[in-house]
């Protein structure tokens, strides 16, 4: 995965944002992009587990979490916390936007 310039995430930041007021429509816009362009199912491991990330949640606690799946096991990943694989699914560069946003 290559590493994104600071202008080009700041970019993709001001896109997620444009119409945000405040930090809660700000992660809203984040979860929205995200949502809508990540490419899922993708696989990845999780703690040595090969899981699928099936789709993106917005947690009650103000998170935008993954939905890992492997077999009938359900479990919520925090995005920033997701290792993706190489090659990353379509739409990563949106995690990425909202890690520089979040720090």
């Amino acid at each position: 995965m290559s590493t994104w310039d600071p202008a080009a995430l700041e970019a993709l930041v001001e896109e997620a944002t444009v119409d945000a007021y405040g930090e809660d429509e700000q992660l809203t816009g984040f979860f929205t992009m995200i949502e809508e362009s990540l490419a899922v199912p993708f696989t990845t491991t999780v703690l040595g587990v090969e899981v699928s990330v099936v789709g993106v949640d917005l947690s009650e606690d103000g998170r935008v979490v993954a939905r890992c799946a492997r077999g009938s096991v359900r479990q919520g990943v925090g995005i920033l916390d997701l290792p993706l694989p190489e090659p990353a699914p379509e739409g990563w560069q949106w995690i990425e936007a909202y890690r520089h946003w979040a720090r």
